[in-house]
């Protein structure tokens, strides 16, 4: 007897499960006849199968016929029951074929059954705390009503089903931790290829809007992936520079997404501490407003699109750009040069930005005083190869911590980062005396 296994991982409770196949193959010099296909809890299992075309009711199946050198396809989903429980249930079962010879072959059938709390075309109109006992699966809409806040502690995960949304009008603080952080993804929880989680691709749902009445808007540990675009912040025109920041973002990713990862308009925003990287459209685009981005790492793998976009015209409109500073951050991808956009400075319409003490994939001319310590890249090298620790676009991972020979190591403005001492991963950034410009402080054998 043999015994091969098929796991389905984790699937939401009282939801079908995207198919599995089994292909039976007979590799013999004679037909194969498969007596009995049976399922060992019967009618009683959460799994159902599909031999050949034909559906096993109650469990069984009986005489199939694989001719020599053929094969047949066994279709194979789960269903398991909602369990009313925060922690997941697991769920197996074994599928045996019997030979007419006798001899016969199993697979187990593995499953994790997760329950959830579902949203659909829900609107948040007063203050509501979200819990995070069981993940959230949010069809349609999540949108939180002008004059409410959601508040999304650690260790949230929200899901959101294809083309469903989270629109502000109020205001979110999603705060979450290293050990804990909040997650917004999508709800496919199974693999396209079987090295590949449907989880680790953009365009799976839409993605965060941050609306023009919305402000104080807070993202600490937060993780944003896989949407049409990541967060999207507008406003019709600037607001004055004692109004809190509409958009705040503290160690937080926002990556593999199908638009822009980061669309700042007419806004004001902090970020800190924040990787961003992997957009088909820009990962920041910038149209007027009044940003501070401080300790970030931009980059661009996704074809040769921008890692950054800064702009003070958007078509016919000109925008006040009053501010738009980049310090201590990393900004490369794969294209000659990642940083561009479409500055018209005039008398009463200024272009105020700066870059400090970081690393650009660009041209700079002489004598650009907007560019003080910076360090262009070298657009011969493959992004990735010298600057940081995994870089693998066929599985789609990334560890953009730079490794030990990459300049990023050391070049950081010691003053401003002993006002942000820990990194994403909550590493000292001070420990060594040479801070790294970035998201995240590289390790050395020294580090603690």
């Amino acid at each position: 007897m043999s015994e091969e296994e098929m796991n389905f991982s984790s699937v939401i409770a009282g939801q079908g499960s995207p198919t599995q196949t089994l292909m039976v193959r007979n590799r013999n010099s004679a037909g194969v006849r498969i007596s009995r296909v049976e399922l060992a809890q019967g009618a009683d299992s959460p799994f159902r199968v599909n031999v050949d075309g034909q559906y096993l009711y109650g469990g069984v199946g009986k005489d199939f016929e694989v001719r020599k050198g053929d094969s047949i396809y066994v279709r194979i989903e789960v269903t398991v029951p909602e369990m009313d429980s925060d922690e997941a249930v697991h769920y197996e079962d074994v599928l045996s074929f019997t030979l007419e010879s006798g001899v016969v072959q199993q697979v187990r059938l593995l499953a994790d059954g997760v329950d959830v709390v579902v949203l659909k075309d829900v609107r948040i109109e007063t203050d509501m705390t979200l819990s995070s006992a069981r993940p959230y699966l949010i069809y349609d809409s999540l949108v939180v009503a002008e004059g409410a806040t959601l508040t999304v502690p650690a260790g949230v995960t929200l899901m959101f089903h294809d083309d469903a949304p989270l629109r502000v009008h109020g205001r979110i603080v999603a705060e979450g931790t290293l050990e804990e952080p909040v997650v917004f993804r999508c709800d496919r929880l199974d693999n396209m290829f079987y090295y590949l989680p449907y989880d680790r691709l953009p365009g799976r749902w839409m993605g965060i809007d941050l609306l023009e009445e919305s402000v104080g808007n807070r993202f600490v540990q937060c993780d944003i992936h896989g949407g049409n675009y990541g967060v999207r912040c507008e406003a019709k025109e600037l607001a004055e520079e004692s109004v809190e920041p509409m958009l705040t973002m503290e160690d937080c990713t926002v990556h593999d997404v199908s638009g822009d990862a980061l669309y700042l308009k007419n806004c004001m925003t902090r970020l800190s501490g924040t990787e961003i990287y992997n957009a088909s459209g820009c990962c920041v685009r910038i149209l007027g407003g009044d940003h501070r981005l401080v300790h970030c790492t931009v980059a661009q793998f996704f074809y040769s699109n921008d890692a950054l976009y800064i702009a003070n015209i958007d078509g016919n409109a000109y925008l006040h750009l009053r501010r738009c500073d980049f310090v201590n951050c990393v900004v490369t991808g794969n294209a000659e040069d990642v940083v561009m956009g479409d500055l018209t400075e005039t008398t009463d319409n200024p272009a105020q930005y700066l870059f400090s003490h970081c690393l650009l994939r660009t041209v700079v001319g002489e004598g650009n005083e907007r560019f003080q310590d910076i360090l262009l890249d070298d657009a011969s090298d493959l992004v990735g190869k010298k600057h940081f620790m995994l870089v693998d676009m066929h599985d789609r991972l990334f560890d953009l911590m730079p490794v030990a020979e990459s300049p990023i190591r050391g070049m950081a403005d010691p003053s401003v980062a002993a006002q942000y001492p820990f990194d994403r991963r909550g590493r000292s950034r001070l420990s060594d005396g040479a801070p790294d410009t970035g998201a995240l402080e590289g390790v050395t054998e020294d580090t603690p």
